[in-house]
């Protein structure tokens, strides 16, 4: 026992010279080439999943050693053997295909039987709804717990590919905001070709400096090559040109330059953790097709008990949140392919005020600045069921009015204006000396969205 104790502590110091970059003064290859594989093995088995995985990665002989597949069973069956009720259903099944001869990596296995057991466990908290947005009040909680990050690969002309890590992420009631600053990987903003965002769910392994095994799932796909025409300018300041690609994407771009400074993407929270692990790394996450429940009011009276939840916020703070009910629309009122949702007037609003000024800051590595009349916005439609039915997050760029439509309250009058195939938005806002404040809010919904999704011919 004292011999293996010590040739532990020897593969303890193969691996810290390894990722320090410094070198021992023993002569451990040689110390270990003496050796037969079978004491080095006897040796392993008394290590854990994250020791084990850790001495996997000092020299293809360890590597090979700690990938037997005899190793990861013993650790298997110690963790998950004896307590069946902790498998979830999907280990079951792997097992019975076993059990008919089929292969199957006992290391493989057990990293699927940990996350699958994790993702169980915290798909509980889901269940639960906040009252205020409509929508699981732990999702950020959940992500946190799962060890979810997100990557973006970034594809040239040329074919090349290149995977950032996330610079920074905030969260919100209803999103996350997430950042990567450009470096020096990222092309020319001319020379993308495509960007792909992944959310990658990493094992808990204590393996510091070691990159844990991860799945990614695929997210989105953009075409660059057709976004590029037809990007918005959203704002800018002195250093960034902020160009709006698709829903939530922006691409932050130096000043007079084609060189990119960073990437924002804001996710909604609706089936976040779906879209996030349940995809391939090659496919989306497809959301299932629920039916809502047969509406036993007539047809012909139109839409009735919507919900809204809208949140104004930066990367900083949040500058409005409200819940707003009761909004309907005649079927009279449907008209131009479009259900326009009763419009909320100053007097339903009176209440409500921004918090601050409207501005979006950004950071990119040691250089930071703020635009203006820029921010994000967040919502979330809730059907007369109480479901949400169009969600969405976005940067939106709010502009002034030349032709104030309200004349009840002195002062600079702005709009922010969103438009989407599916779903457009639009509130105006007045400038009252020390805030903004929304005098009216207008939600249209296509005709189409609605008779797919309640089976109705408006």
């Amino acid at each position: 026992m004292a011999t293996s104790k010590a040739v532990v502590s020897r593969l303890e110091l193969v691996r810290t010279t390894r990722r320090t970059g410094k070198k021992s003064s023993e002569s451990t290859p040689n110390f270990l080439g003496r050796l037969p594989s079978e004491i080095l093995i006897k040796i392993l088995s008394y290590l854990d999943a994250s020791a084990l995985f850790s001495i996997s990665h000092i020299n293809k002989l360890f590597d090979k050693l700690a990938n037997d597949n005899i190793l990861w069973q013993k650790i298997y069956t110690a963790e998950f053997g004896k307590h069946k009720k902790r498998r979830p259903e999907c280990i079951d099944k792997l097992l019975l295909k076993m059990e008919d001869g089929a292969e199957i990596s006992w290391k493989w296995l057990y990293f699927n039987t940990r996350a699958a057991c994790d993702m169980y466990k915290w798909n509980k908290h889901l269940e639960q709804i906040s009252s205020h947005t409509g929508l699981p009040r732990q999702t950020e909680r959940v992500l946190r717990n799962l060890n979810l990050t997100w990557e973006l690969t970034v594809t040239d002309k040329s074919g090349q590919e290149n995977t950032l890590e996330l610079s920074c992420s905030h969260f919100f009631n209803a999103s996350v905001t997430l950042s990567w600053s450009a470096g020096v990987y990222m092309p020319d903003y001319q020379q993308i070709s495509t960007l792909q965002i992944h959310g990658v769910r990493r094992i808990a392994l204590k393996c510091p400096g070691i990159k844990i095994p991860g799945w990614r799932s695929l997210m989105a796909t953009l075409d660059m090559q057709a976004l590029t025409k037809s990007a918005q300018v959203i704002g800018e300041d002195r250093l960034v040109q902020l160009k709006l690609l698709q829903c939530g994407v922006i691409i932050g771009v130096w000043r007079d330059q084609c060189s990119v400074a960073f990437v924002m993407v804001t996710l909604h929270f609706h089936r976040l953790v779906e879209r996030s692990t349940q995809g391939s790394s090659v496919c989306p996450y497809v959301e299932p097709t629920v039916k809502p429940p047969p509406d036993d009011i007539d047809p012909e009276y139109g839409l009735h008990g919507y919900q809204l939840h809208i949140t104004l916020h930066n990367t900083v703070c949040e500058l409005m949140s409200e819940r707003l009910s009761q909004l309907y629309c005649c079927r009279d009122n449907i008209s131009d392919g479009l259900v326009r949702l009763t419009t909320l007037s100053g007097n339903k609003l009176g209440h409500i005020r921004l918090s601050g000024h409207v501005t979006l800051p950004w950071r990119c590595e040691a250089l930071q600045g703020t635009v203006e009349n820029c921010c994000i916005m967040s919502l979330t439609l809730l059907d007369e069921f109480g479901k949400p039915f169009k969600c969405l997050s976005s940067p939106v760029s709010m502009a002034p009015e030349t032709t104030p439509v309200c004349y009840d309250y002195d002062g600079e009058n702005y709009v922010i204006h969103y438009k989407e195939p599916d779903i457009q938005v639009k509130m105006r806002l007045v400038w009252m000396k020390e805030h903004f404040a929304p005098i009216s809010l207008a939600v249209h919904v296509s005709v189409s969205s609605v008779n797919e999704h309640f089976t109705r011919y408006y």
